[in-house]
């Protein structure tokens, strides 16, 4: 799709593939073609799920800092915004995503793993925040998406520190779901992946928004968005197919519709 950003479907299962030698660093063209592939997974009807996958040696071991280092402030005032809106992109991604992470996820690769709705990781995977280590701070969502999944002292002692943690350390914090062998990580993805391709595709979207957007807000507002997707789905064929299935107990055929 990209020079360095590709999608492949098969059986309702994208993947998109970072592919910048050596360590994938995210450069803006990475980010825009980042971007631009999660734009068009999310509008294809033929995607049920999505897993975002660097390689079996590097998920994604930062933002390219040798790009950075010349920017100005009114360059990065500039660029900031291209930046979050490329990763907030994956973010809003209204079905399943899974981040298939081996090796490095540092700085913007770990920003970029934390806009999945699950982390797979291999056993000698690395994350972590490293910016202030370089006189910054996490810019592409780290410091909002990460205090959100581990709570926010963890979030600090990453961030603060930018120490990196191990695939062990990051399943006890809730940074990631699953730590397989390393050779194993894009099978267990697909896996994962393999159990949505076959179900009710706006009833996961309507889910996962119900779910994100709730916990942007205070609960009774939450409550309000999750009666409106509910009551919503009721106009939905795949609806009407789940709960006829269900009197006549048998499996149901959803179509999307």
């Amino acid at each position: 799709m990209g020079e360095f950003v590709s999608v492949e479907i098969v059986d309702r299962i994208a993947t998109v593939r970072l592919d910048r030698p050596k360590m994938n660093a995210l450069n803006r063209q990475v980010q825009e073609e980042i971007a631009e592939s999660a734009r068009l997974v999310d509008a294809d009807p033929g995607v049920h799920a999505v897993i975002i996958y660097g390689g079996e040696r590097v998920f994604a071991a930062g933002a390219d800092i040798k790009e950075m280092a010349v920017m100005s402030y009114a360059d990065m005032a500039v660029h900031s915004k291209v930046l979050q809106d490329c990763f907030t992109a994956v973010a809003r991604i209204g079905k399943p995503v899974i981040a298939a992470i081996t090796g490095y996820a540092l700085g913007g690769g770990c920003e970029l793993a934390l806009c999945a709705d699950f982390r797979v990781a291999g056993e000698s995977a690395k994350l972590g925040q490293p910016e202030i280590t370089l006189g910054i701070i996490p810019g592409a969502g780290g410091t909002q998406r990460l205090p959100r999944l581990i709570g926010p002292s963890r979030a600090k002692d990453l961030i603060f520190t930018g120490r990196h943690v191990d695939a062990a350390e990051a399943l006890s914090i809730g940074l990631v779901d699953r730590v397989v062998p390393d050779g194993e990580v894009y099978t267990a993805a697909l896996e994962l992946a393999a159990t949505f391709a076959e179900g009710p595709v706006a009833a996961v979207r309507a889910a996962k928004l119900a779910v994100d957007h709730g916990l942007e807000t205070d609960l009774d507002t939450g409550l309000e968005i999750e009666r409106l997707q509910f009551s919503g789905l009721f106009a939905t064929e795949d609806a009407k197919e789940g709960m006829t299935a269900f009197a006549e107990k048998r499996r149901p055929t959803f179509t999307g519709r």
